[in-house]
């Protein structure tokens, strides 16, 4: 792991006071610069931070000490970005984000299509970075919070459609009683389609339930994610067809 100095306590945070669980981001870049500079701008925003120089390193670090989100670099040696994510998600549905070159497109839509839940490119700006970092914890925290409320009436129903069980208190979802792993993303854009089964949703529709309502995301975002929700479908079941697609349109879940 790579050093990156970290800015003096404030006063705030040393009165000892209570303070929230600080959230932790994992940078993965070969680029030195790049891993203070974003550092540096997370530790000031309040997130603590983990900085690695390759992908082989990083990898071991975050399967044995997850952090709460991990944002990965495409082109870096030993293993690149798109390699790391392929192993990491045999074993972690760890958000991850992407940073891509403009030059990088078709690696960027493999990267969503293998599991990645965001991406932005270069050169972005540290504020960009920081909304798109919060929307996504904002979304990883709901299923904690709500499993952390499971005696409350707040807690949501598990919903059932078919062959399909989805628990939002816990995250997980089955098929066939067989257990599918799902990113926080594809969770909820599943869920948007799932408790309306038949309704044709939109990708618009969908980036406003998988997404903060100030971000924006392309349609080739949602598409990959819809590739990947029926490949991991199909995984367990060859046949699964419950996500139809009506052209010009968008997305619905049918009961299987």
């Amino acid at each position: 792991m790579v050093d990156v100095p970290t800015p003096p306590a404030s006063p705030e945070e040393t009165n000892g006071a209570s303070e929230p669980r600080q959230q932790t981001i994992a940078l993965v870049d070969d680029d030195r610069n790049i891993l203070t500079t974003v550092s540096i701008g997370l530790q000031a925003e309040g997130f603590a931070t983990r900085v690695y120089a390759d992908g082989e390193t990083a990898l071991k670090a975050l399967l044995e000490n997850p952090p709460d989100l991990a944002i990965f670099d495409i082109k870096m040696p030993r293993m690149d970005g798109l390699h790391l994510l392929k192993a990491l998600r045999e074993k972690s549905s760890l958000p991850v984000i992407f940073l891509t070159s403009k030059d990088e497109e078709p690696d960027e839509a493999l990267g969503l299509a293998m599991g990645a839940d965001d991406y932005i490119t270069k050169p972005f700006s540290q504020r960009l970075l920081v909304a798109r970092i919060r929307a996504i914890l904002r979304r990883s925290d709901l299923p904690r919070s709500t499993a952390e409320t499971t005696e409350t009436a707040n807690v949501p129903e598990p919903v059932v459609r078919g062959r399909l069980r989805l628990d939002p208190a816990r995250h997980q979802v089955t098929w066939n009683d067989e257990p599918v792993s799902l990113t926080v993303t594809e969770f909820l854009i599943l869920e948007a389609m799932a408790v309306r089964p038949g309704v044709v949703k939109s990708r618009n529709q969908l980036m406003d339930a998988a997404y903060n309502e100030d971000i924006y995301v392309d349609d080739r975002t949602i598409d990959s994610h819809i590739k990947r929700l029926r490949r991991k479908f199909r995984a367990v079941d060859p046949e699964f067809s419950a996500i139809d697609t009506l052209y010009g349109a968008g997305y619905s879940f049918t009961d299987g």
